[in-house]
């Protein structure tokens, strides 16, 4: 894959469009008497963590299934992925999954002690949502050929919410991509980093857009750009990065994994009611709130973007300077 100034990410997500139409069939309903224990890669509060409870909640309610939720943060999402890689595959713990054990990690460190593809049974691709740039108001800057612009003759401070987190990588891509060099201050978490940004200690700070949503209503940040293949409907107003000429797509995916050797025919009835769960009008308008685009697809074809999306992402890992 070929990476140049304009052109940061060829990105396969493109391929959530063209999803199989092979579904495996199976009725949504429990599929284990015992509870079943979903691993969080986060400490609680955060956008995985509300989607685990959010799924542990509906399933018990609307398809009997019970479920609770097993927070274990630690080392980018790989201890919790490690734990969930070493469980028995009766379908009684499953991972909360996203970018930071599967998509990051495999380039990041130069050894993790699972397998991403092989080591887990992909079940149920939930959706993603995508981080963006904002600047503080009193800059005048309001629009990317400002920024750009202004970043040629003065360098700004970025604040993320770690070094390899998604707004680091985003970061590093967008000043790649417009060909400038910005100061990267990392944080532990996005709280931090925005009240820093509220303060005047930073310039400008990359997290995901919709979270923010009331900080650009009340004029506190200035949204100028998302980097989603696609306008944000909550935020028609927030342009992409590629309708600004830098094609520049990184979404923070989640979805259900569990350890390798799942049945077949319970993973498919894990997958059938997960779906259902998402299809429910007050889920779904949870999602939104929380900025996650719901997309539905088979275990097969949620299998096979994990393993696409570490390659999207490895040139990205690299060029932001994180891998070991």
């Amino acid at each position: 894959m070929k990476l140049d100034r304009r052109t940061i990410l060829g990105t396969s997500l493109a391929a959530l469009t063209a999803l199989s139409a092979s579904f495996a069939m199976a009725e949504p309903g429990p599929w284990s008497d015992e509870p079943v224990r979903i691993v969080v890669t986060f400490p609680p509060g955060g956008t995985s963590d509300l989607v685990a409870r959010l799924v542990a909640q509906y399933l018990d309610t609307e398809f009997g299934q019970k479920a609770v939720v097993d927070n274990r943060p630690g080392a980018a999402g790989t201890v919790a992925a490690d734990f969930v890689s070493q469980q028995d595959p009766d379908g009684t713990t499953v991972l909360l999954a996203n970018n930071a054990p599967f998509t990051i990690a495999p380039t990041r460190f130069k050894s993790i002690p699972y397998e991403p593809i092989d080591g887990f049974t992909h079940l149920a691709y939930i959706g993603a949502s995508a981080p963006g740039l904002f600047v503080h108001p009193s800059s005048g800057i309001t629009t990317l050929e400002e920024y750009v612009a202004f970043v040629e003759t003065a360098p700004m401070t970025y604040g993320s919410s770690g070094v390899g987190s998604i707004s680091h990588i985003l970061g590093e891509a967008v000043d790649a991509a417009v060909g400038v060099e910005s100061i990267h201050v990392p944080y532990q978490g996005s709280s931090p980093a925005i009240q820093d940004f509220r303060a005047g200690v930073l310039d400008s700070f990359y997290d995901m857009v919709v979270q923010n949503s009331d900080m650009i209503e009340d004029n506190e940040a200035v949204a100028l750009a998302i980097a989603s293949p696609e306008r944000n409907p909550q935020l028609p107003d927030v342009p992409t990065f590629k309708e600004q000429g830098y094609d520049v797509v990184i979404e923070n995916w989640v979805g259900l994994s569990g350890p390798a050797g799942i049945d077949p025919a319970m993973a498919a009835k894990i997958n059938e009611t997960v779906l259902a769960v998402f299809a429910i009008p007050e889920v779904r308008d949870r999602l939104t709130e929380l900025g996650i685009t719901h997309t539905a697809m088979s275990t097969e074809d949620y299998s096979t973007l994990v393993g696409e999306l570490i390659e999207v992402w490895k040139p990205l890992i690299i060029a932001a300077g994180i891998a070991e």
